[in-house]
C-alpha cells in the first residue's frame, strides 16, 4: 500500500497534461528524426493512455511478462511511438531513451510497428489493421477459461485495447466484436481512438458507421465520451471494469492534438509534422524545445507508475505459491508451451496399434481418432474449434463440451463462419498462454484467414490449423471449393510448415509435431476421401520431423524416384508396383512436408531426394515449389488448371493424376 500511496502522491504533484505532453514530445521528435512515421495517434491518444497507466492498468514494468498482468494491446500499430513511449517513461528496462532516438531504424527496438518478438513489453505484432483488436479477443478468452480453471486468485486481469477508425472498418473486426459478445467476454474493454480521420482524410469520405451502436447491437456495453477528458476517460474506465459485458468507450479526439495548423487533419496522420510544425506544437502546448527531453518530475512520475504494480505482481507471487505443488507445476507448464510426457507415450503407443489394426479412412477421419487420443493426454489445454464446419473438420474430441459464456471450462469453439476472427484470436489465445489451439475449416477457406495466418508466423505462435477438404478429392463441391493454389501459397509463407499426410500413421505423427512446435504455425491438410494405411513401420523416430522419407525402396537400382504428398501417396505406391512389372525399379518418397525437407541439411536433403535420374513429383495441386525437389526438368503430375464438380475418382482420372500417368511419365525419360 505504501507504495500505491507514493504512486499518488506522485500523479497529485505532477498535473496530468504534463505527463500527456511527455507521450506527445517523444513521439513528435522520434517521428521527426525518422522522418518517417505516425504522430497523430500519439498526440491525440496521450491522454486516454495517461489515464489507463497510471490509473487502471494493473502491471509491472520490471516484468513485462507477468503472467497476471493486464494485457495493452495498441490495435492501432502506426502509432507505435505511443507504446513505445509509454515502455520508455514507466520503466521497462530495455527501452531507453536511445532506442527511442532509433526509431524506424535498422537493428532498433522501436520497427514502424510493434513487434512482440522484437521488443519486450509488447503483448502483440499489429500494424495490419483489425488485428489487434481480433487477438485481444483471443487473450480474453483464454483468461476466462483459465480463471474458470485456476481460479481467480490465480486469474484475473483485463485486455484492453486502443483501437483506430481503421480497425474498425476493416471486415475482421467484425467477427471478432461478434465473438467478444457473444461469449460476454466482460474483461475486454477497447477505448476507440474516435478521431474521425484516416489516410485519404475525413472517415465521412467512406464510413457513416455508429460505432457505438454497432457495438451494443453485438452485445457490447458501449458509450461516447471526450477522448481529452481525463475525468471522463477514468470514469468511463471504472465504469467499464463493472459491466458484464465486454465494453468499447468511443473517446472523441483531436487527431494530432496540439499541433497548431495540421492538428484534426490527414496531414498529420502518417508523416513527421516538420521543424516549423513541431516547434509551434510544442510551444502551444508548453513542451521543451530540447528533442527528447522529460522533465525530471514528469519522469519520476511516470516510473513510479511503472513501478506501481509491483506490490499486486508480489502478493499475486505468494497465491501462487500457496497452490498445491501439482497444480502450480500444471499451471507453470501450461505457461511455458510445454507438452506433457504423456502425450509422446499416448502417441507411441497409439501408432503400435494402428499397427495391428490399420485404419482406412479419410485423412480428416485418421485425425478424430488422434485428436481422441491427444485429448485424454492434454484435456484441458488442448483447445480446439472449428469455423462452422465441426461436423466435416472432425477436430472435436468426444470428450469435450463446447465453450460458452455459461461453460467456461468447455473445450471446443464454435467459431461460426468466421475463419479470419478464428485464426485472430487463437493468435491470442497461444499468446496470453496456458492452451494449444486449435481450429478448422477447409484448406480452401485459408484464402479468408491468411493475414492473421502470416501474423503467425512472424510472430512464431504455436497455433494448430486443421484444413480439410484438401484436393480435387473433395468431389462434388467443385472448383469454388477445391484448393489448387494454397498449398503453394501456405508454403510460401516463411516459419509456415504444412503438413499434407498419407495416411493413419503419418496423420499422427504430423500432429504429434504440430503440438511439438511453439516457435511457429502448423497446417494439417487432410483429404475427404479414404485413404489405405501404407506405413508398416513405426521406428522409435519420427520420420515426418525430416519433411520427407523413403516409404518404399526400391528393388535394385532406381531409375526413377516417385515423390507424393497426402492422397497421392497412394497414386505413387500404384505406379512403382507398375514400373516394376516393367523391370523399371524406383523408389517412393513420401513429402508430408515439402518445406521442411527443404530446410533440412543439405546432405540429409540429398539423402532423401536421392540420385535417381528420373525425379516425378505427384500432388493434386500446382507445381509451385516442387522444382526445388525434382529440378525444372522434372515431371510433374498434377493440377494445372482449377478444379471442376463431380466424384473424386472421375476428376483424378478426368486430370490425369493417376498411377499410369505417373508410369509415363517416367517412361518417357527412361532410356
Amino acid at each position: 500500500m505504501m507504495q500505491l500511496d507514493a504512486t499518488r502522491m506522485a500523479h497529485t504533484q505532477v498535473d496530468h497534461t504534463r505527463m500527456a505532453n511527455a507521450i506527445r514530445g517523444l513521439s513528435m521528435d522520434a517521428v521527426e528524426k525518422a522522418k518517417s512515421g505516425h504522430p497523430g495517434l500519439p498526440m491525440g491518444a496521450a491522454d486516454i493512455a495517461t489515464v489507463l497507466f497510471t490509473q487502471f492498468l494493473k502491471f509491472d514494468a520490471a516484468a513485462p511478462a507477468w503472467p497476471d498482468r493486464d494485457r495493452f494491446v495498441l490495435s492501432a500499430g502506426h502509432g507505435s511511438m505511443l507504446l513505445y513511449s509509454l515502455l520508455y517513461l514507466t520503466g521497462n528496462a530495455e527501452m531507453t531513451l536511445d532506442q527511442l532516438k532509433q526509431f524506424r531504424q535498422l537493428g532498433g527496438l522501436t520497427p514502424g510497428h510493434p513487434e512482440n518478438f522484437h521488443t519486450k513489453g509488447i503483448e502483440t505484432t499489429t500494424g495490419p489493421l483489425g488485428q489487434g483488436i481480433s487477438t485481444a479477443v483471443g487473450m480474453a478468452l483464454a483468461e476466462k477459461m483459465l480463471a474458470a480453471e485456476f481460479g481467480k486468485k490465480i486469474v484475473d486481469h483485463h485486455t484492453f485495447v486502443l483501437a483506430s477508425d481503421g480497425d474498425l472498418m476493416e471486415g475482421v473486426s467484425q467477427e471478432a466484436i461478434a465473438m467478444a459478445g457473444h461469449w460476454k467476454l466482460n474483461k475486454l474493454i477497447v477505448l476507440y481512438d474516435d478521431n474521425g480521420i484516416s489516410i485519404d482524410g475525413p472517415t465521412s469520405l467512406a464510413d457513416s458507421v455508429d460505432q457505438v451502436k454497432r457495438f451494443k447491437s453485438a452485445g457490447w456495453a458501449a458509450e461516447k465520451i471526450d477522448g481529452q477528458d481525463q475525468a471522463a476517460i477514468a470514469d468511463a474506465i471504472t465504469r467499464a471494469k463493472k459491466s458484464n459485458k465486454p465494453t468499447l468507450i468511443a473517446c472523441r479526439t483531436t487527431i494530432g492534438f496540439g499541433a497548431p495548423h495540421k492538428a484534426g487533419t490527414s496531414k498529420v496522420h502518417g508523416e513527421a509534422l516538420g521543424a516549423e510544425e513541431l516547434k509551434a506544437a510544442k510551444e502551444n502546448l508548453g513542451i521543451s524545445l530540447e528533442p527528447f527531453s522529460v522533465p525530471d518530475d514528469v519522469l519520476k512520475a511516470w516510473r513510479a507508475a511503472g513501478s506501481r504494480g509491483a506490490v499486486a505482481r508480489q502478493e499475486w507471487e505468494g497465491r501462487l505459491g500457496e497452490l498445491g505443488s501439482r497444480k502450480r507445476a500444471e499451471f507453470e507448464r501450461r505457461l511455458r508451451h510445454e507438452r506433457p510426457a504423456s502425450l509422446a507415450k499416448a502417441v507411441r503407443a497409439y501408432k503400435k496399434e494402428l499397427l495391428e489394426k490399420p485404419l482406412v479412412a479419410a485423412t480428416r477421419k485418421s485425425s478424430e481418432a488422434v485428436i481422441e487420443v491427444i485429448a485424454g493426454a492434454m484435456p484441458m489445454e488442448f483447445l480446439a474449434g472449428s469455423a462452422d464446419l465441426t461436423g466435416s473438420n472432425n477436430n472435436k474430441a468426444k470428450s469435450a463440451t463446447a465453450f460458452s459464456a455459461k461453460t467456461p471450462k468447455g473445450r471446443f469453439i464454435h467459431y461460426g463462419i468466421r475463419e479470419h476472427g478464428m485464426a485472430a484470436a487463437m493468435n491470442g489465445i497461444f499468446l496470453h498462454g496456458g492452451f494449444a489451439p486449435n481450429g478448422a475449416t477447409f484448406l480452401v477457406f485459408t484464402d479468408y484467414a491468411r493475414p492473421a495466418m502470416r501474423l503467425a508466423a512472424l510472430m512464431g505462435t504455436g497455433v494448430v490449423y486443421v484444413m480439410t477438404h484438401d484436393s480435387i478429392g473433395l468431389g462434388e463441391d467443385g472448383p469454388t471449393h477445391q484448393p489448387v493454389e494454397h498449398l503453394a501459397a501456405l508454403r510460401a509463407i516463411p516459419n509456415m510448415r504444412v503438413f499434407r499426410p498419407c495416411d493413419s500413421i503419418e496423420v499422427a505423427e504430423c500432429w504429434e509435431l504440430a503440438l511439438n512446435r511453439i516457435d511457429g504455425p502448423t497446417v494439417l491438410a487432410l483429404t475427404r476421401q479414404n485413404l489405405p494405411q501404407l506405413r508398416t513401420t513405426v521406428p522409435n523416430d519420427n520420420p515426418c520431423a525430416a519433411g520427407a522419407y523413403e516409404l518404399v525402396p526400391a528393388q535394385g537400382e532406381a531409375k526413377a524416384t516417385l515423390f507424393a504428398s497426402g492422397s497421392e501417396v497412394e497414386i505413387a505406391v500404384a505406379a512403382q508396383k507398375q514400373l516394376a512389372e516393367r523391370g523399371i525399379a524406383s523408389r517412393v518418397v513420401s513429402v508430408p512436408s515439402l518445406e521442411l525437407l527443404l530446410a533440412q541439411p543439405e546432405a540429409k536433403r540429398a539423402e532423401i531426394i536421392g540420385n535417381a535420374p528420373v525425379k516425378v513429383a505427384i500432388e493434386a495441386a500446382v507445381r509451385w515449389g516442387w522444382d526445388a525437389v525434382i529440378g525444372q526438368d522434372g515431371e510433374f503430375v498434377g493440377m494445372h488448371s482449377f478444379g471442376a464438380s463431380a466424384p473424386a475418382k472421375d476428376l483424378y482420372k478426368h486430370f490425369g493424376i493417376t498411377a499410369e500417368a505417373a508410369v509415363n511419365a517416367v517412361l518417357k525419360r527412361v532410356s
